[in-house]
């Protein structure tokens, strides 16, 4: 099996969703870094998207607010350490916009991040061509097994494959 990873797994740290969608990288790009996109398909229904920033650049602010069904909030503070137009995305939600660290939650000062957090990964997010769509490959790489195991449980794989459902229904009517 082909690996597109950028490094090599550690499946005991990492999460990987690896598909093939029938959307152009170009748009694929435009969904994650378009506001009014990403509000539409981010959240795995019926969760949804209430806030967003995004500053496209290393370091800068790549934060969200998700509601769910029953009004509560789960708000990612966040910021991208890589941006290659229509080929790669890179955050984390272990700093800050500007490589701040985020604080542990025990600690004086400290960022709170929602009931569900702090699952602290970085995100790898590649549109790799492939035919007349895009390999969409996602790397979670998480700090311990402990919270990849979270992540796991918190839905990773049903989460981000209904994400990505989202997003080609909404982009495939934008070719």
């Amino acid at each position: 099996m082909t690996t597109h990873a950028l490094f090599p797994l550690d499946p005991s740290l990492d999460l990987v969703l690896d598909r093939v969608v029938d959307v152009s990288p170009r748009l694929v790009w435009a969904a994650w870094t378009r506001p009014d996109l990403l509000m539409q398909w981010f959240c795995p229904r019926p969760w949804k998207l209430v806030d967003c920033r995004l500053d496209l650049r290393p370091g800068g602010d790549f934060s969200t607010v998700m509601q769910g069904p029953d009004g509560q909030s789960f708000a990612m503070t966040g910021c991208y350490l890589e941006l290659v137009e229509n080929e790669r995305l890179v955050f984390t939600d272990a700093m800050k916009p500007g490589f701040r660290p985020i604080l542990p939650s025990r600690e004086p000062g400290a960022v709170k991040l929602g009931v569900m957090a702090p699952l602290m990964f970085t995100a790898i997010v590649q549109f790799i061509p492939e035919g007349t769509g895009t390999r969409y490959y996602v790397t979670a790489v998480h700090g311990n097994a402990a919270i990849r195991q979270k992540h796991a449980e918190m839905g990773f794989d049903h989460g981000w494959a209904a994400a990505l459902d989202q997003l080609v229904e909404l982009m495939q009517g934008k070719a």
